[in-house]
């Protein structure tokens, strides 16, 4: 399934219906008072999150949803039906906003969370509501309030436990494909991930949490180079962050100050987020390279690094355990 993360589209909620305009006529009431009931409400727009749903691709095929509209008032006092609600559903993570003046409307970070974002219009009142000492016989009914129209932009962020964060072939998808079930495209050459991948790691029966491995970042990525400015939005709501480093890399240490430049560029609260330093393809190194890197403390603020092979499964455990055991410590994004 192709991965679209954001989307433009138009909203109309539902008219009201206008009030009736009748007077009782009966047998023996040749002069009836009026009876003309009031106009149905129009249909509200209504989004609902789901985790049934991964992108936004469905917006790019259907970009129009206008609620029903309220029915008319009838005679005998009879009100109009109102409308239908359009229930929307969005992947767990979209935010809405107004296209045209860039309001953020809602965040929708919980599974069936719903918000109303257009209301329908109210119904018109019916002559019966106009009658009065003076006027016993009006000949006035109210027309329905319109509905809301709305141009919206739909943005979707991944909701992942933890974002693993590095250059481009650092092997950040064959990590995710070996400690959990997803199955990302590997090859050997640079954005052979094009989009954002999930993977839920399991520890055991009732402990689990979900990776997100982004499309890799290159120096300038904060700017718009290359694909890492479009997914860099994706780490804002992890919790941990993994930095995978290539062991074979001819300055690693400066390779780490860029992705750190870059995150700090786009968001600077990012830079406070906890984060794991991994070393990875340590197969393709000598062990005469694994014992010089060993002894590089990359960032002082976590000196704790490992050095990790997701071919052989180095350290693979000892990682996942480190993973869960930090994220256990700190609170979901709400």
């Amino acid at each position: 399934m192709k991965f679209i993360d954001s989307a433009e589209i138009f909203v109309r909620s539902g008219d009201g219906g206008k009030g009736h305009i009748s007077f009782r006529r009966e047998k023996y009431v040749p002069k009836g008072g009026p009876d003309g009931g009031n106009g149905g409400k129009g249909g509200d727009i209504i989004f609902e999150a789901s985790s049934d749903l991964n992108t936004l691709l469905d917006f790019h095929y259907k970009r129009k949803f206008v609620a029903e509209n309220g029915k008319p008032g009838e005679k005998a006092n009879r009100s109009g039906k109102d409308g239908k609600d359009l229930k929307i559903k969005v992947p767990v993570g979209t935010m809405i906003y107004n296209a045209d003046t860039d309001e953020l409307l809602a965040d929708l970070t919980i599974e069936k969370q719903k918000v109303i974002i257009a209301k329908g219009g109210r119904g018109g009142l019916g002559n019966a509501n106009f009658a009065t000492p003076t006027n016993q016989a009006p000949r006035y009914a109210q027309p329905g309030e319109p509905g809301l129209e709305l141009n919206l932009r739909l943005e979707l962020k991944l909701l992942a436990d933890v974002g693993l964060v590095g250059f481009p072939n650092v092997g950040k998808s064959t990590l995710i494909s070996v400690i959990s079930a997803a199955k990302p495209k590997i090859a050997d050459y640079p954005f052979t991930t094009l989009v954002p991948n999930l993977g839920v790691v399991k520890i055991d029966d009732y402990k689990s949490f979900v990776v997100a491995d982004i499309p890799g970042l290159i120096e300038g990525a904060s700017l718009g180079k290359g694909l890492g400015h479009q997914f860099l939005k994706h780490i804002e709501r992890t919790r941990l962050l993994v930095f995978l480093l290539d062991i074979n890399s001819d300055d690693i240490t400066r390779d780490y100050e860029i992705l750190c430049n870059e995150i700090e560029l786009y968001n600077i609260d990012l830079t406070y987020k906890p984060r794991i330093i991994c070393i990875s393809k340590c197969d393709l190194a000598t062990n005469e390279r694994r014992n010089e890197i060993s002894k590089i403390i990359i960032d002082n603020r976590y000196p704790e690094q490992f050095l990790i092979s997701s071919i052989t499964q180095m350290n693979i455990e000892k990682l996942k355990y480190k993973m869960w055991e930090l994220i256990e410590k700190i609170p979901k994004y709400t």
